[in-house]
């Protein structure tokens, strides 16, 4: 027990000081990155959306240098198919067909982030391959199956763009642990370095200023692990958990209310289990990045949207309206349930 303890603080530190290193390439967005790193030592995948330009791809990459590992990217395009992640072929020197692995298989178990740039540019089909990578952490290639033990899928989409875009289906957004929504920094202080400091003009360089590999990326599942058994969930705490579980899934049976809508004809589907065993992992976490070997509803709290949000199935009328209606109502699922 006691090394377990001395294991998990100087792992507190050490994602502590990843958190400072990304800061230094993604100013403003404490919030996000916090985020992310929670997602990191959960071993959950990332969605990042938001507008053009506010910074998700430069986020990502910088969590990818510092983590290390092997890191493989891919770009969403609408001619982009299955295939073409696992292998691609080409004319050799020789005149020959020649075949190599692809973004997705060429660094084989000692993959530890693979990027896709632009996620809702591919097509369903490259979805669905993405979708048994991210579940099972493996893939079949070149008759044999492919294992990535220390995977962790990050994604972008921008969320204005919709031309030559694909929706991503629920079961695939249902993988990501996180999706995470950042915005442009609120403070004039942070735009004006956006705008006027030259060291934030070149991504490139900036990213390749930042500590690369500050942790054994292969030591992160055991790690991860730790967290989830030393981190203690009281029985009242399960109470609240299961509270907001349940009323995911019938909101107007706890009183939430929206403006001009039925709430009780709102949803098809609430969280799932595998929604909340997410949920878990991730409290767990929260609470050990503060220090504590408990979690409390404030743990619970912080987690909940970007961990639930994007799992929830509107009743089709209502879901293109999804934007407009999700944080009202997880604002309103967490003031009508009580906290212990």
């Amino acid at each position: 027990m006691e090394r377990d303890d001395a294991l998990l603080n100087d792992w507190r530190q050490r994602a502590l000081a990843l958190e400072a290193e990304v800061a230094r390439a993604v100013i403003g967005q404490q919030r996000v990155i916090r985020a992310v790193n929670t997602a990191v030592f959960a071993r959950g995948h990332v969605l990042l959306q938001g507008d053009v330009g506010v910074g998700k791809t430069t986020l990502l990459r910088a969590f990818a240098r510092v983590l290390g590992g092997a890191f493989a990217r891919t770009e969403g395009t609408i001619d982009l198919m299955p295939n073409d992640l696992v292998y691609y072929t080409y004319i050799g020197a020789d005149g020959r067909p020649a075949v190599e692995a692809g973004p997705l298989i060429e660094h084989g178990e000692g993959l530890a982030i693979f990027f896709f740039n632009e996620i809702n540019r591919a097509r369903p089909q490259v979805h669905s391959l993405l979708l048994r990578v991210m579940a099972e952490r493996s893939v079949s290639a070149f008759n044999r199956e492919v294992r990535f033990p220390h995977l962790l899928v990050f994604a972008d989409r921008n969320r204005v763009e919709r031309e030559e875009t694909f929706e991503i289906s629920s079961a695939a957004r249902d993988r990501f642990m996180m999706e995470i929504t950042i915005d442009a920094p609120a403070t004039d202080d942070d735009r004006r370095a956006l705008m006027f400091d030259p060291r934030f003009h070149d991504t490139d360089r900036l990213v390749s200023t930042l500590q690369p590999a500050m942790v054994p990326y292969d030591e992160l599942n055991h790690v991860a692990e730790a967290i989830q058994h030393q981190v203690r969930a009281s029985p009242a705490l399960q109470d609240y958990a299961l509270g907001l579980w349940r009323a995911t899934a019938v909101p107007a049976d706890y009183g939430v209310k929206l403006s001009d809508m039925d709430v009780s004809r709102l949803m098809l589907a609430g969280a799932s289990p595998r929604g909340m065993s997410m949920l878990m992992r991730a409290t767990r976490v929260a609470a050990w990045l503060a220090g504590r070997d408990y979690a409390t509803p404030e743990d619970v709290q912080a987690v909940f949207f970007d961990t639930l949000a994007h799992r929830l199935c509107f009743q089709p009328v209502y879901e293109m309206r999804r934007s407009e209606i999700t944080g009202p109502l997880m604002a309103g699922i967490l003031g009508a349930v009580a906290a212990p």
